[in-house]
């Protein structure tokens, strides 16, 4: 059995391997933008729309200049506001 299970996982790595990169970007694309939708329609829920706004801008700052760290700081600079 323990062959089968590695005969299995082997192919599925394989199967990952052949995939076309476009399709894998188009898809880790399309989760990544729907959650940033979902995550902006939750600050404007819990939030004055103000503070809504300068979140999403800050947001978007922090995935263009790739730093993580730089929207955690404004939120938590918010919610001691």
């Amino acid at each position: 059995m323990q062959k089968k299970t590695k005969s299995l996982l082997e192919e599925l790595q394989a199967y990952g391997d052949t995939r076309d990169i476009s399709h894998v970007i188009e898809n880790r694309a399309s989760n990544v933008i729907a959650s940033a939708i979902y995550l902006i329609e939750l600050m404007q829920k819990h939030y004055p729309s103000d503070k809504a706004e300068l979140l999403e801008r800050k947001l978007l700052s922090a995935i263009k200049s790739k730093d993580q760290a730089r929207f955690a700081k404004s939120l938590r600079k918010k919610n001691e506001d």
